[in-house]
């Protein structure tokens, strides 16, 4: 087994099989027979209580009951009409707070309808056999600018590409797909899914991808709004917290969201470093993605710590649990107050015990303690860059992009949605929704527009 040692951080842990093993599709798609199984355990509920804690809104009884009867283009049609990006939400998505968190099933046997499964396995199905289930209206004369090729920049032009109006997408990076290509698990989402998921979306034609272009860099807000009728601002959090203390800059001290980009982006995972003790700072879920792969590429010891307590944690209880599986173990109300170090790597983390008082305010204890690290993983949480954008959009913190309900913000021809925007859940599916929401808004201010010309 080759190693490439930078002192304990190092690459190539495991050999090529074992990595295979350990990045393997962690939910494998259901065969049809078990497929039409889990359909028959659906009530198709009136009222059904799973749409409602859908963002997306998805007819879920009636894409299982489509499933059920063998109707898979038509349960696709259901699924991708209300989320064009339902074969990575049928991922990710933390259905155990949403349609399985709330499906009736729960209160009979505690088994709810597995809906993500049977999501995946109508999208799956459709995309393999490239099924053309959308057509584009006649061109509108209308060109909307969308900057963020990420679920909710997807979204949004997909809907406006349907509605005739031609979309130039751009993003920063080299391929389109935001999280969902650079910021997920790498063993959620195998066999480049998510490429795939956006060359199917960019088939229904009228949308132009350009990659590398950055805001504040290579274009600004104003320009867009010169050359382009609308703009939908899907732009993410691309800045990192910096935990701000002594020895953040020591060598093996990184940003867990670069981390996971490398792992994502890389061909050979042998050629990954990673450290033989990890510790992951952090409670959500870019925690626990980070320190579940560590595990995953062969360090010895992984460790994830939060400064508050579990139920402060915005990662699910299925998350902590499938970490703590893994091997990952996790250290509670404990906040870092220095990274320690030999003069030039880490060594370590201080921490120090935290309590919360009635008010849910954290204090510390002054008890301290280390765990000892050769690697240590910021996921604290992303800011929002924005550099090329107009200020007076902005929240009164600066901290998003202020919108209302249809994701307007204050400017009348600039939309925002996804983790830029203050609109509600961090969640790709949340985004999905905040996409479509600015693509009706937009739709209708043209139609306003074309009826008052007329």
């Amino acid at each position: 087994m080759t190693m490439k040692e930078t002192g304990d951080i190092a690459a190539g842990r495991l050999d090529a099989g074992q990595l295979a093993c350990q990045f393997a599709d962690i939910a494998p798609l259901l065969d049809p027979g078990a497929a039409a199984i889990a359909a028959s355990r659906c009530h198709y509920c009136y009222d059904a209580p799973c749409v409602q804690a859908c963002p997306t809104q998805i007819d879920i009884p009636s894409f299982i009951r489509k499933i059920g009867n063998g109707n898979l283009k038509g349960a696709a049609l259901d699924i991708l009409s209300a989320n064009p990006l339902g074969g990575m939400c049928a991922r990710v998505c933390p259905t155990e707070i949403l349609c399985e968190g709330a499906c009736v099933r729960n209160h009979q046997d505690g088994k709810p309808v597995t809906i993500g499964a049977l999501q995946r396995h109508a999208t799956d199905w459709a995309m393999a056999r490239g099924e053309a289930l959308f057509k584009r209206a006649a061109d509108s004369g209308r060109h909307v600018a969308v900057v963020g090729a990420g679920p909710a920049g997807l979204a949004c032009a997909h809907r406006l590409a349907l509605a005739g109006h031609r979309v130039t997408l751009f993003d920063a990076h080299e391929k389109g797909g935001g999280l969902n290509e650079f910021g997920i698990a790498a063993y959620k989402t195998v066999d480049d899914f998510a490429r795939r998921e956006v060359e199917w979306l960019l088939s229904v034609g009228g949308i132009e991808l350009r990659t590398g272009v950055v805001m504040g860099r290579d274009v600004s807000l104003a320009e867009l709004r010169q050359q382009h009728d609308a703009v939908f601002l899907a732009i993410g959090l691309a800045g990192v917290k910096a935990l701000g203390v002594e020895g953040e800059t020591l060598e093996g001290v990184l940003d867990a969201v670069d981390f996971i980009a490398r792992l994502r982006q890389s061909t050979d995972l042998s050629t990954l470093p990673v450290g033989r003790r990890v510790v992951v700072i952090g409670g959500g879920n870019t925690a626990v993605d980070a320190a579940v792969q560590s595990k995953k590429l062969g360090a010895q010891s992984v460790t994830m710590a939060y400064r508050r307590g579990v139920q402060a944690m915005s990662a699910t209880w299925a998350e902590r649990e499938f970490a703590q599986t893994q091997g990952v173990s996790l250290v509670l109300n404990a906040r870092p107050v220095r990274v320690l170090g030999d003069g030039k790597r880490v060594t370590g983390v201080e921490f120090e015990w935290t309590r919360e008082d009635a008010d849910g305010r954290i204090a510390g204890t002054g008890e301290c303690f280390v765990i000892e690290a050769d690697m240590v993983l910021k996921a604290i949480g992303q800011t929002l860059v924005a550099a090329g954008i107009d200020r007076e959009i902005l929240g009164l913190d600066g901290a998003r992009i202020a919108v209302d309900g249809e994701c307007r913000t204050s400017l009348a021809d600039v939309w925002a949605g996804g983790d830029c925007a203050a609109t509600g859940l961090d969640l790709t599916v949340q985004s999905v929704q905040d996409g479509k929401l600015a693509a009706a808004s937009i739709d209708r201010m043209f139609a306003r527009t074309a009826a008052c010309a007329a």
